[in-house]
């Protein structure tokens, strides 16, 4: 899961990324040319189902249009809601109580069209102009319209990490538990993103994903992050009973892991009352039940 890591979040160089854009482009040419002259053929030999072909294309010409503008929309949330956190994260530097209320601002009609988040919306209505500090407004936005949804991502996290674990400790091929792991984090990744209000499509969720291990590798969090380390040496003694249990812990710690990285990149604000989650607590609720009974 490391190497899958370093693998999604490294960038290509600019000959890998020209070789593989100039590829793509080839292809498209050569396919657009054959079905040309499949077409031009067919409408020749057999008129009907030639114009029919030609209807058929232009469908998936229109379907294929909706699909790329559903993916633009996806990805403009997605990055307005990393551009809240950046401001965020200036008005808090600098401390700046106006830039503190545009972000609360934006936040709060970001989650506009979301009846479930019309009472901490009300709440931070009532209460926003009490705030004289950046921070404390904040603080305010945070607990008001992320609390719940910080719930929402802990589960998410605590199922992704069970289902890798079990995936680790009973499936025996090497290769099948890999990719279901692999399949359980993007999953795990896209949920974050639609918990907090985007949506990664099907392209933008790769995207997502890279971004995320990205994060991960830029924070240095990949092989050992707050108490990772602790919870991998766990893996290593429940190992000495059954290997495959002690992979399974292993692997649901760094399923944790990347979730609280996905938590923190789909995140709208920085955690500034409300409390970081980590991989041992998240670790601990998701497998409780699955390794035994759950006291350790």
């Amino acid at each position: 899961m490391m190497m899958v890591s370093r693998v999604l979040g490294g960038r290509p160089s600019r000959v890998t990324r020209l070789f593989l854009n100039s590829g793509v482009a080839l292809l498209s040419f050569l396919l657009g040319v054959a079905a040309l002259r499949f077409f031009a053929d067919l409408l020749d030999r057999y008129p009907l189902l030639g114009w029919l072909g030609i209807g058929l294309i232009g469908v998936f010409a229109l379907a294929s249009l909706a699909m790329a503008w559903r993916e633009y929309r996806a990805w403009s949330r997605l990055a307005a809601i990393d551009r809240i956190g950046r401001d965020a994260g200036a008005a808090l530097a600098s401390g700046d109580l106006a830039e503190a209320r545009e972000v609360s601002a934006r936040l709060s009609r970001l989650y506009a069209g979301r009846p479930e988040m019309g009472v901490g919306r009300a709440h931070l209505a009532r209460h926003g102009d009490e705030a004289f500090e950046a921070r404390d407004l904040l603080a305010l936005a945070e607990t008001a319209l992320l609390t719940d949804l910080d719930r929402q991502a802990r589960r998410e996290i605590e199922a992704a990490a069970r289902t890798v674990a079990a995936a680790t400790a009973l499936i025996p091929l090497a290769l099948v538990d890999v990719a279901a792991a692999l399949v359980a984090n993007m999953r795990m990744i896209r949920r974050m993103a639609e918990i907090y209000g985007g949506r990664a499509g099907s392209v933008g969720g790769w995207r997502l994903a890279r971004t995320v291990m990205a994060h991960l590798i830029a924070t240095g969090a990949v092989a050992a992050g707050d108490d990772l380390v602790q919870t991998v040496v766990g893996g290593g003694l429940m190992a000495k009973l059954s290997r495959r249990f002690g992979e399974g812990v292993v692997n649901g710690a760094l399923t944790a892991r990347v979730g609280i990285a996905a938590m923190e990149v789909c995140r709208p604000l920085p955690f500034i009352h409300q409390p970081r989650p980590t991989v041992s607590g998240l670790l601990s609720r998701g497998l409780k039940g699955l390794f035994g009974d759950g006291k350790g």
